[in-house]
């Protein structure tokens, strides 16, 4: 007789493994299903290796920039392989913290691949053999895998993905990536530190096109300095093998040919969910992706599904607060997810984060807007750590005085984005903003310097209008 539980998780990444822990939590008896590691996709192959790898770059150029202030170092040497070591070792702390969580919540954990064959019983195959278990209710969390893209000649070359490009076995002399998103953009960042000659190929007019036009303008500005080259508004045609290189045709918007050879390609033009898991069964469907409500739920009763799977954000902690909501109804708790206010990182070097609307966007929905940005040249300590092109923007609606919108670009601004965050949740405006005190000197006080000079100009327009009735 197969085992049955509350509540069954397949996938173990942010999703699914927060999930898992909140329905203990809520005194459920709880299994997890997981085909490789605890983490998922993001601690294994994603946020985690990518961000261990930014931070070597980071020091990397600071060290390159202390020449100018009189600190010596001498030749500066890699270490590739120390650097995956430390990644693997980062990696497997936080594996090992999340299967302690695993244990101490009492949640069972199987390794295979879960797949949903009625709407409570669910097969686990692993290594040609499989059981079953019977849950009364199922969260699916299995994540999604890098696109391919159907570029002719690419089958037969050897590219890597955001998912194999940490297992390369030394530095490259050369790299191209096809994309110039946010995945893409973090791994330019982190081969040019290296020496490495980096291309990037992007389809759009600018690189992380989703954002802010300026920031798009500063990374590259910072990328390009760094030897980068910028293909953008470019389609790649098909790829070939000669010899050791690959030789990338592309054609930009003008219908101008241009052929990019490279050590190495990666292709990283986005994600797609995988549904193996309900391969047996029918839900309903939102283009690729599983369809939910605001519970989180599908079609099927007692059927839920969180994370990349069910599209939108596809960012691990949207999809950690989708699980605790998807838990939490699971469990009898009702709840409702909120992605009124969700903040949005990109570790490069320059980092970006932002939340809210842009400029574009808020004008697109035909939203009065004002904007204002402060430039870090204008901060203090942007100027002791000699980090001084970023800035912070805010975007701010005028009709209700509501701050709708923040970028921020510089160091430090993925940590610092989470106050701008908190305003926009709790609906503070300008004037709030400028009023709260900031300490001094840090680069997140250019967050009220950008409200206080906004809140400035509202006040002098307002006397004007005042003075004209």
């Amino acid at each position: 007789m197969s085992k049955s539980y509350d509540i069954v998780v397949i996938g173990g990444g942010p999703g699914g493994y927060v999930s898992a822990i909140q329905a203990a939590e809520l005194g459920k008896s709880v299994a997890l299903i997981e085909a490789e590691f605890l983490g998922g996709t993001c601690l294994n192959r994603g946020c985690i290796p990518s961000k261990t790898f930014l931070r070597h770059a980071e020091i990397i150029e600071s060290i390159e920039q202390a020449k100018a202030w009189g600190i010596e170092t001498g030749e500066l040497t890699f270490s590739f392989e120390k650097m995956k070591k430390r990644k693997d070792d980062v990696i497997h702390r936080l594996r090992n913290g999340i299967s302690f969580l695993m244990k101490q919540g009492k949640i069972d954990v199987y390794e295979g691949f879960g797949m949903i064959e009625t709407q409570n019983q669910i097969k686990i195959v692993s290594n040609e053999q499989y059981e079953y278990i019977q849950a009364d209710k199922i969260i699916i969390a299995t994540g999604s895998t890098p696109v391919v893209p159907g570029i002719p000649g690419l089958e037969a070359v050897q590219f890597d993905t955001s998912d194999s490009i940490f297992d390369l076995p030394k530095i490259p002399e050369s790299i191209t990536i096809i994309g110039g998103g946010v995945i893409g953009v973090e791994f330019a960042c982190i081969f040019a530190s290296l020496n490495t000659n980096v291309t990037i190929i992007e389809m759009a007019d600018r690189l992380v096109p989703s954002e802010d036009k300026d920031a798009s303008k500063l990374l590259e500005k910072q990328l390009k300095k760094k030897g980068g080259q910028i293909l953008t508004g470019t389609t790649v045609e098909r790829v070939e093998q000669t010899d050791q290189l690959k030789h990338i045709i592309c054609t930009n918007k003008k219908g101008n040919e241009k052929i990019v050879e490279s050590e190495i390609l990666i292709v990283c033009i986005g994600r797609k969910p995988n549904l193996s898991a309900i391969a047996q069964i029918k839900l309903e469907m939102d283009g690729p992706f599983i369809k939910v409500n605001e519970k989180m739920e599908t079609s099927l009763a007692n059927v839920y599904a969180v994370g990349d799977v069910v599209g939108g954000y596809q960012l691990a902690h949207v999809a950690s607060a989708e699980g605790i909501v998807a838990a939490n109804n699971a469990s009898g708790v009702a709840d409702t997810i909120d992605y009124k206010v969700v903040p949005r990182c990109i570790y490069t070097l320059p980092e970006i984060a932002s939340v809210g609307m842009t400029e574009d966007e808020a004008r697109g929905k035909g939203l009065a807007v004002i904007t204002e940005k402060f430039d870090h040249v204008g901060s203090g300590k942007a100027l002791t750590i000699g980090e001084t092109s970023g800035f912070t923007k805010i975007v701010y609606e005028e009709k209700y005085g509501e701050i709708i919108g923040v970028t921020m670009v510089g160091p430090h601004v993925t940590e610092m984005i989470s106050e701008a965050s908190a305003f926009m949740y709790l609906e503070g405006t300008v004037d709030e903003a400028a009023k709260m005190i900031h300490p001094h000197p840090t680069v997140s006080e250019t967050f009220y310097e950008a409200a206080l000079n906004l809140a400035n100009k509202e006040r002098k327009k307002r006397k004007e209008i005042v003075k004209t009735t």
